[in-house]
């Protein structure tokens, strides 16, 4: 891909899973990388092997200052700051009658907020650039899907698509391209009660055609590709890579219908 030599990158929740597979590729593309994360051990024995093109910030995106250090922290570091990938989301589950408003406020935080004060600090650096930048936002197929135990995490999800278009619209004025990608289910730490239990992973692979969550990396790879300059004129879209199981998300009216074929929805 095009246009990653020698460009800085800030990665949110670098620390594992997407994250940490977009900062591999783009040390491999020859791009610098800071990382903010709550916590960077498993990122220690990585950047000791990369020269000083990776540089860690412990941190929350849900907290400015942090945000505001990491931005900085590239400028200090790299003198500059081309793209970002803003990836940290946590998922706090539970049916919505039985859900402490607390545990929802943090999931918004988080997921939609952080999302939030990173476009605006991000935007500010990349403003200073002659070429502008690129953002990705990493959203889900649950902006598009509803989950049940998930109201939070959709709600913010879906927001941060939207979010991700009128950034896109407001930051073309200073070059600044704003897009966002919306996996489905990826082989992470967040999903291994999912992954781990045969029955309920092969519930979730039964509505994904090509029958399998994804590989970190599969996410990372097209996140990477829109911030390169192979989509240099692609600008407030979402990317949906969740296998095709958004196509599947409808149920089988087939199961409803009467031999004639008419669709029977009473009981």
């Amino acid at each position: 891909m095009k246009g990653l030599q020698d460009k800085t990158a800030l990665v949110t929740g670098g620390n594992s899973g997407i994250g940490k597979a977009t900062v591999e590729h783009l040390l491999a593309y020859g791009s610098n990388v800071v990382v903010l994360d709550l916590g960077d051990n498993n990122l220690k024995d990585f950047e000791a092997y990369k020269d000083g093109r990776l540089v860690t910030v412990n941190g929350s995106v849900s907290n400015e200052d942090d945000v505001k250090k990491a931005v900085q922290t590239a400028l200090d570091t790299f003198g500059k700051l081309n793209f970002a990938f803003n990836v940290a989301g946590i998922v706090k589950t539970e049916l919505i009658i039985n859900q402490d408003v607390e545990d929802w406020k943090k999931t918004l935080d988080v997921d939609l907020i952080g999302v939030f004060l990173c476009l605006k600090h991000e935007a500010r650096a990349m403003r200073l650039n002659n070429d502008g930048g690129a953002i990705v936002n990493i959203a889900s197929l649950n902006a598009h899907v509803p989950m049940i135990y998930g109201s939070a995490y959709v709600a913010a999800k879906a927001g941060v698509e939207m979010l991700t278009k009128n950034a896109a619209l407001e930051f073309a004025h200073y070059h600044i391209r704003v897009n966002s990608i919306l996996p489905g289910l990826i082989a992470t730490p967040i999903n291994t009660n999912v992954l781990n239990d045969e029955n309920t992973y092969g519930k979730f692979k039964e509505r994904i055609p090509l029958n399998r969550a994804a590989k970190p990396d599969e996410i990372a790879e097209p996140a990477i590709f829109l911030v390169s300059e192979n989509a240099s004129y692609v600008n407030g879209t979402s990317l949906v890579v969740d296998g095709g199981w958004e196509i599947t998300g409808y149920p089988n009216l087939a199961d409803l219908s009467d031999e004639d074929g008419t669709f029977n929805f009473a009981d």
